[in-house]
């Protein structure tokens, strides 16, 4: 194996048609950094391994797209605190671990590139586990240590909630009076120092300005946003302004770009929220069968699809936020993040991880190299993660 990554990962793609998107497709190791599958399994019950007509991801749409590399996202919502988030990470990390055993043929845990390249060569998933919101550690830097054996490869230090020692976009946003502090405090630094020591990314979509720049002034390893877009396309405060995009850049860091429609469309929230509106009594009953408002929004969003659909942005527009991107970083600081089974809405025609090809034929129509779609596409994941792990 000692060449593997280079096979798998370094190749220059051989000339294809333009026409051929498929075959150039296929030819490339595709990673996606975030998916919200498994919070959404443990409610649902969903084999995951069997084609599903609901949600986003299963494994066999995922072979349809050509998925190589699924970072699973585990999350839970603020909610959950100290004595029950953790064991909540701990509980759906279980189910992905049900679902490899139960499928060995199909999908294997990865810690590394190195292990990543061998499950791709054997045609397995490589599945990784990213761990959404730094309030699953309840500030023990021993959960860091135990989440990390058990295959945590980024944690996103902050969801909408800020913890206590670190402040989130949204409350930095919306609450910044109110903030006991702003950024890091020096348990976030013990935290981001712990990290880099065991190669775990630092993941800083979600998190507010003041924490950004107090992670990149604190790390020594190149760090990730794990699923987010452009802020000056969408000024949503979970986007990424300029500065900050370059910062990362400078970093050795990649953006992920998020599909969720809220956070590329600047128009979208308005018109959900008046479909919301709409339809309030329905989707009060789903929250009561769901017991989740964000899962039961999705269902609501099936049940009318063609009212959802006709408040979607075209594919066109997640494609501008990644040109915008690499005209400004560079290709080689840019990859996909799709945030699949975590949101409502997401671009016409891309419904779910059997669509990824899509992208790579608007990435052609815009005349991207084969080398740039391919870092894009994957290798930029792919090489970030060894620069963290070591191997």
């Amino acid at each position: 194996m000692k060449n593997l990554l280079y096979l798998l990962f370094l190749i220059t793609i051989t000339t294809v048609s333009a026409q051929d998107t498929a075959a150039i497709h296929r030819h490339f190791v595709l990673a996606d950094t975030h998916n919200d599958a498994l919070s959404n399994q443990i409610i649902t019950r969903a084999d995951l391994a069997k084609k599903q007509t609901d949600g986003n991801f299963d494994l066999v749409r995922a072979k349809e797209g050509g998925l190589d590399v699924q970072v699973f996202s585990v999350w839970c919502g603020p909610q959950y605190g100290h004595g029950s988030a953790y064991a909540f990470a701990n509980r759906e990390i279980d189910s992905l671990y049900a679902l490899i055993r139960r499928n060995p043929d199909k999908i294997q845990l990865v810690y590394n590139a190195h292990d990543l390249a061998a499950a791709v060569m054997h045609k397995k998933m490589a599945a990784l586990i990213g761990v959404e919101g730094g309030h699953m550690i309840e500030d023990k830097l021993d959960y860091i240590d135990s989440l990390a054996k058990r295959g945590m490869r980024y944690l996103t230090l902050t969801w909408n909630n800020s913890t206590p020692w670190a402040t989130s976009a949204k409350e930095e946003r919306y609450k910044a009076d109110s903030l006991p502090h702003l950024g890091l405090t020096d348990f976030g630094k013990q935290v981001i120092y712990r990290l880099n020591n065991l190669g775990v990314m630092v993941d800083v979509s979600h998190v507010g300005e003041h924490t950004f720049y107090d992670v990149l002034a604190a790390t020594t390893k190149p760090v990730i946003a794990s699923h987010s877009c452009v802020y000056a396309l969408c000024p949503h405060q979970r986007n990424l302004k300029d500065d900050q995009l370059k910062a990362l850049a400078k970093n050795g860091g990649v953006v992920f770009v998020n599909f969720y429609s809220g956070f590329l469309d600047s128009t979208y929230n308005d018109k959900q929220t008046a479909f919301l509106h709409a339809h309030k009594a329905e989707l009060d009953s789903l929250v009561k069968v769901y017991k989740d408002e964000d899962l039961a929004t999705i269902h609501l969003n099936t049940i009318y699809k063609a009212q959802s659909d006709a408040i979607r942005p075209p594919l066109s527009l997640l494609i501008k936020h990644i040109d915008y991107m690499v005209k400004l970083i560079g290709a080689d600081h840019v990859g996909i993040g799709s945030d699949f089974d975590g949101a409502e809405s997401y671009p016409l025609g891309l419904d779910s991880v059997a669509d990824y090809p899509k992208i790579t034929a608007e990435l052609m129509k815009l005349h991207y190299s084969n080398k740039d779609i391919q870092n894009i596409m994957g290798g930029n994941f792919i090489r970030v993660l060894r620069a963290n792990v070591g191997r």
